[in-house]
This record gives C-alpha cells, structure tokens and sequence, in this order.
C-alpha cells in the first residue's frame, strides 16, 4: 500500500474512533466558502480564493476534530487536499509550531511550518489565487457545567501544550465537553504584502507566524485567562522591582531598622497580599458552587452577558459589582467561568484572610487589601507594584466600587482607593484599554438579612469569623429564591480621561502623585458605574411586593387591590422603562403573591370579605431592602404622586421647579441617572403615564389634579407617592436641625452626628421601620449637595452659615408632608443648649471607646 493510501485509512479510522468519544461544541460564527467576486468589464485579473485553516499547536487529534465538524457544518474540509492550480498540498491545515506532516511516528521539529511557506511561494507565483487563512481554537474540558467528576476537573486545557498522554487523557475524559472555534478569516495575500512592506528586514513567514500566534493567544486568553506564573516567581519579581527597593530603602531610614528588616517587611505585606491563582481549586470550587446554588436557589438568572464575551477580546475588563452579600464573590466569578471566561482577579477585605477560607480564596484568585493603609508607604507601594503587575498581564479584576456591603440596599458613595490605583497603574503602562463593567446583584432572600438589621438597628458590626460561616451554612436548607445578575452599560476609562482633558497623562512610578485632572475623571468613572448599576436593577416580585406592601400604614392589603397595584406597577415599567438594561418580573400580580407566600416573605389573611396580604412576622425591616434595591425606579413617578396628591392639584410649571430642586438631592442619595437638562421631559413623561393610568387626571388649564378622595385610583396614587416620603422627611429633619441652631453655631460634622441621631429615634418612636434613619452616609450625602448647590458653607470655625436662600428650601416641605409630619419632625428636632451639649458628648465619648478597641485588636 502506497504511502498515501496508509496516510487517507488512517485518516478515515482515527475520525471514526474520535467521533465515538468526541462531540465538539461550536462557539462564535461559523465561517463561510470563498466567494469569487465578479470583476468588472476592465478589470484583468479575477482573483481566486481558497480556505485553509490554521492551528497553533500540532495535534493530530485536533485536525482530525476540525476536519469532521467543517465536513458535518460543509465548509472544505481540513483533512481534504488543498489544490492551488498546479500544486496540491496534502491537507488544508498549517500548524503554527510545526512538526512533519509527512513522519506521523516520529515527527521532527521546523522552524518554520513548510506547507506555509510553499503556500507563500504559490502565492508569489500566482496573482490571481489568495488563500484564506481560518484561525481555529480547539480547547477540551471547558464545559464544566455538565461535569460531575472531581477527577476530570484536574484535566481541562490550560496553556501549556499537552503531552501525547494528556492528550489521549483529555479525549477520553472530555470528548463530550470540548469546545472549537472558528475565528475571522485573514487573507495571506494581504499578510504576505503587509509583512512586505512594514517589516522589510524580516521573512514573511516569520512576520505572518508572529501575527497569527498572537491572535490565537489572545483568543485563549479570553477563555483561559493569561499565562500566569506561580505565585512565588510573582512574588520575586515585584520585590526585586526598582519601586519596591525604593521603597525599602525609605523605610529602612523612616524606621531605622537594616536594609534586611525592611525587605523582610515588604515579603511580609506581599504574603499577606499576593493571590495564588490555582487552576485546580477553581474547577473544584465549580464542581462545589454548583451543589450550592442548587440547594440555596431556585435560580441564578443571567442578563446581558454577551456584553462581557465582547468586551473581552479587546479589554482590559474590570468587574464592578454592587456589594449586597458575601456570596457576590463567588456568585460573579462562578458565572464568568461557567460561561468559558477567565475567572477575575478578586480585590478581597483582609477581614476575609482566614485560616482555610483565605487559601482557597487565593486559589480562587481573590487577593487580600486592607481596609487602610493610610501612612504606611511600604505596603501602599508593595499593593500598588502587585496591581500594577496584574494589569500588566491584562487580568481581569474584580472589586466593590461600594467598598464594603450594603446594609440598607441602596448603592453606597463609592470608595475611590482601588480605583484610583487602577487608573494609576494603567497610566503608567498602558497595554489594552480598560472597561469598567457595572454588575447588578438582586436577591429574593439574604443569608445575611437578620445581621443587617440587627447592625441597622445600632448592634455593632460583626467580624467574620469561621464560626460566622459555619452558622451560616446551616441555613442552607431554606429557600431563598432566585439571584439575578445583569450586566450593565460599560464605562470606558479612556472616554472619561477624555472627558477631562486627561487622555495624554503619563505617569512614570509607582509614588508619582496622581493629577487633578485624572482624579476628577476617576470621581466621574465612579459616579458613572453606580449610576450603570442602577440603569441594570432587576425588578424582582420580592422587590416589588416589598415596595408596595412597607408603603401601607399597617403593611397589609386587600389581595385584590394589591395585585392591580402589582400590575400597575409592572405597566409603569412596561410603558415607560427607568433604562433598556433594566428588566422586569414577567410574573402577574397574582403570580407575584403566590411567588411571596412561597417564600414566607407575605401572609394571607383569609376574611369572608376579600383576603388580606400582609408582610410576614418580623420581616416589614428585612423587607425594606429589597424595597431599597429598585427605589431609584420608582422615586420620580412617586415624587409627583406626592405632589399632585398632597396638594390636590398643582401646575405643571411649579410641578417642575419643585422637583429640580429637591432632584439634586435624590440624585447624589439614588445614583440617578437622568442630567438636569433632561429632567423637564422625564417629568413629562411619568405625569403622561400617570394619566393614561387614571392615577391622576388634568384639567382644562392644564393642572394637574388627584383623584377624587377614597376611591381606588386615590387609594392607589398614595401608595405610589410613599417611597419618596422618608428622603424628604430626611430632607426636612435635617433641615430643621440646622435652622433650628441658627447661621454659624453648629458644625457640619455636629449635624451628621445629630442627624444620625434624630434619626433613630425617630425610627423608633414612630414606628418607621426603615434602617435608612440609620444610615449617617445618607446624612453626610445631603448636607454635601447642600454646600454644592450653594445653600449652606462653612466660616473659619467650621460652621455652617446660611442665608433666607436656605430657608426657602426647607419651605418645599410644605408641598410633599402634611402638617402633622411637620409638627412631629419640628418637636424632634428642637434641642436646648444642654440638650445639644450632653448629645454630642455621648456621641464623642461613644467612638473614643470604638477607636480604643481597634487599636487593641
């Protein structure tokens, strides 16, 4: 038998024994056949064009997989003899790192692949043929969403090429989990005259080798993530960078110890810091997640994550999460790899550094940060060298632009820090762009709620510890809903070093201070990703139900009335949308019930009138959270609720001029989206809806009019207008708290204090069931748009001087609360001199014993 035919039998077995155990999963577009383009009447020359695909490493079992799905998809196939006019080339497959097509037993290595450089000669000789070359990516075990052995996981592809064993291991462990991709044509051609002309001093082969392996690295780097050292060599690298030794050197003179102590110092920060990324535990981390939300959810529904597949190939993509629960970590990286994208690089609190849980972490490729390292310059150079090194290796990242979790539900004021050291680290070597990409987590439950409110409710924080863990997998069993994330619009960094005028900033070393025109562009990059979360919220039936039952004075309603007030709402969303990102409950009203009752989170009170729904036993406070989540949706329609229903009817011009100015306010408070001259027209819109909803009517002039009292539209019009009420009484306490004192005679800090104290008893005394009383950010938020929109500022002594322009603010009042609202939040906020002075020294003396026992710890 001639050599050849050996050569077509082989073929033709080895397909047959692969299509047994091999069943390829296609990713992307599949590639098309050549089209031969008319010429024109003038043209010479009709150019000829011909496929032939291109692997990276030479695996026989890998042509042989390519060869049977470009015969199964009819595209040419691999394995077919590529004729090109007078010369025939065996096959239709060049492998990049080459080996003899013609020694199958034992293989010589080449520098350079020879059927590529016979097609570059053909090509030479032939003006009228070019050949499309297909880039193809094979990897195997890369589905691990079917994967069941704890075994199988130690095999999946990584970037080293694997042996003729490990080989024959991956087609019998994941034949039926493997993944190939056709990536977009390039013609050889155009290469070939490229090569030509950019690079005259280098062969065109080595120009075209070069290029197509970089494209097929980057390709993997998409799924695989970035070739990585171990975690020891990383560790050597940063501490023999020449910013660390300088850094070394200053605190060796800082702190007067030897060279050595100072290096040994900085090993130290670098243990503490370092990740030590594990292939193996994330897989095993897979396998285990996998049984965890199986157990723990319904669901883990996922939204807009072909965003993130595109981003991928081009950037730099820097997850930014809202920060809801522990589980937010492991949540978000588990998507990512189940959908065949390099688990991120996790910036952790080093609360989470402990012993077990800490290691499989840094397997995990979570990396430990302290929550302040203010005045300790070797461990801020040391973090900042090991960021700069992870970026330097286009690892994605993920962090928490709130910094720590919520415990309200609403967005936090972003912490800056870690974003700042990204945009410093960028500028001083920029390699891809950076995309921040804004991601929304929304539960239906919290393994954390009874915490929350517990801390809402003044109990201090509590610290994580391995039996805080341990209690709380034991509520493992319950039922906790679904989890939704939704990926949001992207925040590209360039486009805001643009926006402020920073785009050409270098920075050359790690202490170089960062300037003002690329800190505003950070303060802007924040502002924009939590603005992009909310544009992303999912509005869930919990969320919903929450919303509308804490809105009722005693938390109950008529199961009729609730589920019209339920489709109301979603109708309100339908007809006109808070952003195309957002996505709703497709569950109806009475859906929605049952979903709630399902959950314990609602009761039904059976009456021979008509059923009652109420909020479950002791969970109205738990609830507010996830009223808190969607707020932002709901706070303009429920702003001109309360307006148009307080006031009976009001015209549509003061309409406007009340809510621009108290927009400013729930804007810094909600992360709004809309700009001050886009606010007229949303105003517009929300009261056309209301109207079309019959929630509020306009008369001939044009005003706009309640419905008439205790009817079913009125009843629900004051539904909708509760959620915005506690900013404003908020808005109001504070108000009066500083009018109350007079121009210059309490500080701002003062205020923050006593506000945050008002605040809670408030809560108390009247029953208002909302932790936000609690909140003293939402205080510090408020009285600093005060400064911002010119109405208060500060004297040489630090306190808050006003004038008549001020006062008219607090007037605003009179138009959303009613006068019992009024006279209440007026008597709590009345303190005398001594009242005042005993307050705040309590306040003083209560965190003088806080600080005291951190510095213990």
């Amino acid at each position: 038998m001639s050599k050849s035919g050996f050569g077509q039998m082989y073929r033709k077995l080895s397909s047959k024994l692969l299509d047994l155990v091999v069943t390829p999963h296609v990713l992307g577009e599949v590639p098309v056949e050549p089209v031969v383009t008319e010429p024109d009447a003038n043209a010479d020359v009709q150019t000829k064009k011909i496929s032939c695909y291109v692997l990276q490493n030479h695996s026989r079992s890998n042509a042989l997989i390519v060869d049977g799905e470009t015969r199964r998809l009819k595209l040419h196939p691999a394995l077919d003899p590529l004729v090109t006019g007078s010369h025939t080339e065996k096959a239709s497959v060049v492998f990049l790192q080459h080996h003899d097509e013609d020694n199958l037993l034992n293989p010589p290595p080449h520098a350079f692949p020879p059927r590529l450089l016979r097609l570059i000669d053909v090509l030479d000789k032939d003006p009228e043929l070019d050949i499309e070359l297909i880039p193809v990516t094979v990897l195997w075990g890369r589905e691990p969403d079917k994967e069941d052995s704890w075994f199988k996981l130690l095999f999946t592809d990584t970037w080293s090429t694997p042996s003729k064993v490990k080989q024959l291991v991956n087609i019998g462990l994941h034949g039926r989990q493997s993944y190939l991709e056709f990536h977009e044509p390039q013609s050889l051609r155009r290469l070939i005259d490229y090569a030509k002309t950019t690079h005259p001093n280098l062969s065109p082969a080595t120009y075209i080798i070069s290029t197509l392996n970089d494209y097929l690295d980057a390709q993997r780097e998409v799924v695989l993530g970035p070739d990585l050292s171990d975690r020891r060599n990383v560790m050597h690298g940063l501490i023999k960078s020449s910013d660390v030794q300088d850094a070394i050197r200053r605190e060796s003179i800082r702190s007067k110890i030897s060279m050595v102590e100072a290096e040994r110092r900085a090993i130290g920060y670098l243990n503490e810091i370092v990740s030590d990324y594990s292939a193996s535990t994330v897989r095993f981390a897979d396998l285990a997640l996998t049984r965890l939300w199986t157990q723990l959810y319904d669901g883990v529904e996922v939204h807009n994550f072909s965003t993130v597949r595109e981003l991928a190939k081009d950037y730099e993509i820097v997850y930014t999460p809202c920060h809801r629960s522990h589980i937010d970590y492991l949540l978000l990286s588990y998507v990512i790899y189940k959908r065949g994208l390099m688990v991120p690089y996790i910036a952790a609190g080093d609360n989470l550094n402990m012993p077990f849980v800490g290691q499989i972490l840094r397997g995990g490729g979570a990396f430990f940060i302290r929550r302040s390292f203010r005045g300790n310059g070797l461990y801020t150079t040391v973090f900042k060298e090991y960021l700069y090194s992870i970026l330097s290796r286009n690892t994605p990242l993920e962090y928490f632009i709130e910094g720590g979790r919520s415990r309200t539900g609403r967005l936090l004021p972003p912490k800056t820090g870690m974003l700042a050291m990204t945009v410093h680290s960028h500028l001083r070597n920029p390699a891809k762009p950076i995309v921040f990409l804004p991601t929304y987590i929304g539960y239906e439950r919290l393994m954390e709620g009874a915490t929350y409110v517990g801390e809402m409710n003044g109990k201090p924080k509590e610290g994580e510890s391995i039996l805080g863990i341990m209690k709380t997998l034991r509520k493992i069993e319950r039922i906790f809903g679904k989890v939704h994330l939704n990926f949001g619009e992207p925040v590209f960094l360039d486009d805001m070093l643009k926006q402020h005028n920073a785009e050409n900033i270098k920075i050359e070393k790690n202490d170089d201070p960062i300037p003002q025109e690329v800190s505003n562009a950070i303060n802007s990059s924040a502002h924009a990703i939590l603005e992009n979360i909310n544009r992303a919220a999912v509005i869930n039936p919990v969320s919903l139900l929450s919303l509308i039952l804490l809105a009722t004075s005693k938390h109950t309603l008529d199961e009729a009335i609730c589920i019209k007030q339920l489709d109301t709402y979603r109708d309100l969303l339908t007809a006109l949308p808070y952003d195309s990102r957002m996505e709703v409950t497709p569950l109806s009203g009475k859906e929605i019930i049952a979903y709630g009752l399902k959950l314990k989170l609602i009761k039904r009170v059976n009456h021979v009138l008509g059923d009652i729904i109420a909020i479950a036993d002791n969970q109205a406070i738990l609830l507010t959270y996830f009223r808190n989540n969607i707020l932002h949706a709901f706070i303009l329609p429920s702003l001109i609720a309360a307006l148009v229903e307080h006031n009976g009817s009001i015209r549509r011009g003061d309409l406007i001029n009340v809510i621009r100015t108290l927009y400013p306010f729930l804007k810094a408070e909600l992360f709004l989206k809309w700009k001050d001259e886009e606010l007229k027209d949303q105003i517009c819109a929300y009261a056309e809806a209301l109207i079309q909803a019959k929630l509020i009517s306009e008369d001939a002039e044009g005003n706009l009019v309640s419905s008439a009292p205790n009817s079913e539209q009125h009843n629900q019009l004051v539904v909708l207008a509760a959620p915005v009420m506690q900013s404003l009484e908020r808005y109001y306490m504070t108000l009066a708290l500083i009018t109350q004192r007079g121009s210059g005679n309490i500080s701002t800090r003062q205020v923050e204090e006593l506000s945050h104290l008002v605040g809670q008893r408030l809560s108390v005394l009247y029953e208002f069931n909302s932790p936000e009383f609690f909140d003293k950010a939402l205080f510090q938020s408020f009285i600093k748009v005060l400064t911002q929109q010119g109405y208060i500022s500060t004297n040489e002594d630090n306190a808050i001087v006003f004038d008549e322009n001020f006062q008219n603010v607090a007037q605003y009042a009179n138009l959303v609360l009613d006068d019992v609202t009024l006279q209440m939040l007026q008597h709590i906020t009345t303190f005398s001199d001594d009242e005042l002075k005993e307050a705040l020294d309590k306040v003083a003396a209560e965190q003088a014993k806080k600080r005291l026992k951190r510095k213990k710890k």
